[in-house]
């Protein structure tokens, strides 16, 4: 997972602050922020395998991203994301403690986004079961064509 452009610019609107207040990301049932006292272990989870999370976290296992580079590199494995959602994402493993924000007082600005050593740990992790995905995805594919086999067999005796 890379992207071959390192060398590219960056202006304003290619790496936006992220709001002050995100909503958690990509996540249903999605609570206020500052409200991990329901169960924080949960929340973390939730940030980290959110729909935009896991392929921000295993980008950046290849090497740090420009937030444009980011956006594209994460567009690369199906739709888009917007640049609100990955900003929203990214203040929200970074507050985590799992992304590092490196904002660069240079004209054009430059920011650039890298695992921490949490980051690092739970990015493998989640690149771990990605690849077991992946690798046992015909034995799901299986599984389902049974299940979905066995269910009409039994709605029609019903």
């Amino acid at each position: 997972m890379s992207v071959s452009e390192q060398g590219d610019h960056v202006n304003a609107a290619d790496a936006p602050q992220a709001p002050q207040a995100p909503e958690v990301s990509g996540v249903s049932g999605a609570r206020a922020p500052g409200d991990e006292s329901l169960c924080p272990y949960r929340l973390v989870l939730e940030h980290v395998t959110s729909r935009w999370g896991v392929l921000i976290l295993i980008a950046l296992l290849d090497r740090p991203y420009r937030f444009s580079e980011l956006r594209r590199e994460v567009g690369r494995h199906g739709r888009g994301v917007s640049e609100k959602m990955l900003a929203q994402t990214l203040q929200t493993l970074q507050r985590d403690g799992l992304v590092h924000r490196d904002a660069r007082p240079v004209i054009p600005p430059r920011v650039d986004y890298s695992l921490t050593g949490l980051g690092r740990e739970a990015a493998e992790q989640v690149r771990a079961l990605a690849r077991w995905t992946e690798r046992r995805m015909p034995d799901v594919e299986r599984a389902r064509r049974a299940y979905d086999e066995a269910r009409a067999l039994s709605s029609r005796a019903s």
